[in-house]
């Protein structure tokens, strides 16, 4: 008796295992409310395997005895459903609906939908028959595969556009906050969950990604507050695990990078469907922050250390962040625009170490010299390919590169490292930005090591020549600035002075060095036109007094002398101590004619008249001096 027990509880314990089974693999809603004469319909999720897809789809009402088959998709409908029902399969979404119109107090009872034959792959449905005016609203359905996303959209309305926004999940008292508009996000769902505006008031979008079993349940997103006031709207989420989950589809939950190392992301999409944008994003408790698109849109602060890797053969794209920091620790989104796309989410952590690609970050040098780029690497990316390449916002393409000490095959490798080098025969200022090198192996980006060429003389943003003005500041400025120490070596001038007393300063610079220059050559121009005076004159000495005299002036110098001599009287010559020079006085002291005035031409010819008198008397008298 006691073995016949336990065989009989045993089958029981396997009968409803395989009834958990097969209705977790299912999934619909649990209780359905019509209205009496209204319609009802009822949506049903099952995996969209091979199998599955092409596979009896059916409807049937529970007795005490079976299941039976009330209609299916091979055409099959009974009696008294005739024309007040129908079922439609969408295999591509994974689901099919059941429409029931005209509902009668009949109907009310247990259902199932399911998949294949009756009882092995389906979800148990309640439905109800109401007389009431009003049935209340029925929760959104998700049927998502584990590892997956769901998009989740709740528009309440522009009288809500300013209300907290919120979704939560419902437990036996209370409903517990998974994220909202004020920054609270539930541990669990850390990195997972994301909540953006739409552009209508009141509307916003939830996303929850990297699903797991255990977060099936029942959810409400609302606008307010939860049992105080608002408006709420129920979520029925359900998590089913895929049979063949293959390796290659399932996304990265976690990479780890080191300082000023690499990392790479790579994100998967249907490339037959209609994905036009791809991009990653930094998650934060309030959205998150785009960093770059398929587009070449890149945020600024990440220019020189982010790029993407599209390959729409195999249907990823690769993002790589290099020169990593402590604060690019998080949360990375990989999103795209498709209807039935999924978003994944990895995590980023940095830890102590060191990257594997070595060299030097910065480079200097000037155009028309030559340039070798290298980085080193270790042996275990012996057999990886390597490259270089050019850092723009919309890709980083190979380029020529070589490797240093790489002959033919090599049998081991014995060094600590290996060299990778990209060579410019001569540099040009077009050259001037971030160069990458990096590896790869079967197919996937690998470590990168980030190097910024900086080349003197390259034009950072106008590239015109510079004009006279530009020079003649640039000199005024030279000017003030040599200035400006002098004098506060002298201790004339404060070093901190106001830069309104420099603006003054540059402002005199630039009047009085133009007029400096008109003067000098003002000054040069007097010069040369008086030295011209003064070479078509003679300077004459008459005693004390030197004069200027044109000989251009004189017609005849002896007549005019003659004349002068007659109006002289008997002269004597005193020698006036031991200089050559000789005071000439009248013969007697008669008083002296009342003299005439004479212009300036007649005294310099009189004075000139006298001069040579002088030098004849003079030339007269030294014979006989010599002789005495």
């Amino acid at each position: 008796m006691t073995l016949l027990v336990f065989i009989f509880l045993l089958a029981f314990v396997q009968a409803r295992s395989a009834d958990v089974l097969a209705s977790n693999s299912m999934f619909g809603p649990r209780q359905m409310t019509g209205l009496l004469h209204g319609s009802v319909t009822v949506k049903c999720f099952y995996p969209a395997t091979k199998v599955n897809r092409y596979d009896r789809k059916y409807w049937c009402k529970e007795s005490t005895r079976q299941c039976s088959t009330i209609l299916s998709s091979n055409g099959y409908i009974s009696r008294e459903y005739e024309g007040r029902a129908t079922i439609a399969d969408f295999p591509d979404y994974g689901s099919f609906t059941i429409e029931i119109s005209d509902l009668k107090e009949s109907d009310i009872g247990s259902y199932k939908c399911g998949v294949g034959l009756n009882d092995k792959l389906f979800f148990g449905v309640k439905l109800d028959v109401s007389e009431d005016s009003v049935v209340p609203e029925d929760a959104q359905l998700f049927f998502i595969k584990q590892q997956g996303t769901v998009t989740i959209t709740c528009d309440f309305g522009s009288d809500y556009g300013t209300e907290r926004k919120y979704l939560c999940r419902m437990t036996e008292n209370q409903c517990s906050t998974v994220i909202d508009t004020y920054g609270n996000v539930n541990p669990s769902y850390k990195g997972r969950v994301l909540l953006n505006y739409n552009e209508a008031p009141g509307s916003f979008n939830i996303f929850m990604t990297q699903l797991k079993r255990q977060d099936s349940g029942l959810y409400l997103c609302g606008a307010g507050r939860y049992g105080i006031s608002g408006e709420t709207q129920e979520l029925n989420i359900h998590v089913y695990e895929e049979p063949l989950l293959s390796k290659g589809n399932v996304e990265q939950s976690l990479v780890k990078g080191v300082p000023d190392g690499s990392v790479s992301v790579e994100c998967y999409y249907d490339p037959k469907g209609n994905v036009t944008l791809k991009y990653l994003c930094k998650w934060r408790k309030n959205g998150c922050t785009k960093l770059i698109d398929n587009f070449g849109e890149v945020l600024d602060s990440y220019e020189g250390r982010i790029v993407m890797h599209d390959n729409p053969e195999n249907g990823t794209f690769t993002v790589i962040l290099n020169q990593l920091q402590k604060n690019d620790a998080g949360y990375y989104w990989c999103m795209t625009d498709g209807e039935q796309e999924k978003k994944s989410t990895t995590e980023l952590k940095i830890i102590e170490g060191q990257p594997n690609l070595r060299g030097v970050k910065e480079i200097n040098v000037v155009p028309g010299s030559p340039l070798s780029l290298t980085c080193s690497y270790p042996c275990k990316y012996y057999s990886y390919s390597k490259y270089w390449c050019k850092w723009k916002n919309t890709a980083c393409d190979p380029l020529i590169s070589s490797e240093q000490n790489q002959t033919g095959l090599v049998v081991n490798c014995d060094q600590d490292s290996r060299i990778l080098s990209l060579n410019f025969d001569q540099v040009a200022p077009t050259d001037q930005g971030w160069y990458w090198c990096g590896v790869k192996h079967e197919g996937h980006y690998g470590e990168t090591m980030a190097v910024y060429l900086r080349i003197h003389g390259a034009f950072q943003e106008s590239k015109e020549a510079p004009n006279a003005e530009s020079d003649n500041d640039a000199a005024i400025s030279e000017i003030d600035a040599r200035l400006r120490k002098s004098k506060i070596a002298a201790g004339i001038e404060s070093p901190t002075e106001s830069p309104a007393e420099d603006n003054t300063s540059k402002v005199l610079l630039s009047v009085l060095i133009p007029l400096g220059v008109m003067f000098l050559l003002l000054t040069t121009i007097f010069a040369f036109v008086k030295f011209r005076f003064f070479k078509n004159s003679d300077r004459v000495s008459v005693g004390s007094y030197r004069t200027n005299i044109s000989m251009t002036d004189f017609e005849n110098a002896n007549q005019y002398g003659a004349k002068d001599n007659s109006c002289m009287e008997e002269a004597h010559e005193t020698q006036l101590g031991e200089m050559n020079e000789y005071a000439i006085t009248t013969g007697s002291p008669k008083e002296a004619p009342k003299k005439t005035k004479r212009g300036s031409k007649e005294e310099a010819e009189m004075a000139y008249s006298t001069f040579l008198l002088n030098s004849e008397s003079i030339s007269a008298q030294a014979p006989s001096n010599s002789k005495t």
